[in-house]
């Protein structure tokens, strides 16, 4: 049995890493669509997608509803204990997810990753101790080419082309 469970990090991954402040103190945050269209996809073909992040925020909650991402996990210290316990609970293996992280807090949870990656601009520790180390920055299509990396590997490019044909 192939990846099974994408764990996705937050800011530096799905985002560029940059919180931004309204005057009002409201947090602003940007996310790729292609990303979002790729996540939304590796769900659709019956995989599992969770994100695990250090931080709180009402716009990642939306962002993970849009998505259809039902493991969603805020506010983590231990993001390695955290995926410890969602491996459990899901019943699968450390070779059955994929992590992307860009920095030290990420760090525990892409020791136990069958297969770990990186943005092109994460940390250089990070970028050390991925298995690939990708073109593309946090927030800029990272998570897409990782998911389209793992399509190839998997055997399912058609699969996932189908999903968007016509006819």
């Amino acid at each position: 049995m192939g990846v099974e469970l994408i764990v996705l990090d937050v800011d530096g991954c799905l985002t560029d890493g940059r919180i931004i402040y309204t005057a009002e103190g409201d947090e602003i945050k940007a996310f790729d669509v292609k990303d979002g269209l790729a996540i939304a996809s590796w769900i659709r073909l019956g995989k599992r997608a969770a994100i695990i992040t250090g931080r709180r925020s009402k716009i990642v909650e939306r962002r993970a509803k849009e998505l259809g991402i039902t493991h969603l996990y805020q506010g983590v210290r231990d993001k390695g204990a955290r995926l410890e316990e969602l491996l459990r609970e899901l019943e699968l293996e450390s070779h059955q997810v994929a992590i992307i992280g860009d920095d030290l807090n990420d760090y525990a949870m892409l020791e136990r990753a069958g297969r770990a990656y990186a943005p092109a601009d994460a940390v250089e520790l990070i970028r050390q101790r991925a298995d690939w180390v990708l073109e593309a920055r946090g927030g800029r299509g990272a998570v897409r080419e990782m998911i389209e990396d793992l399509i190839e590997i998997e055997g399912m490019r058609e699969e996932f082309l189908s999903l968007w044909s016509v006819g």
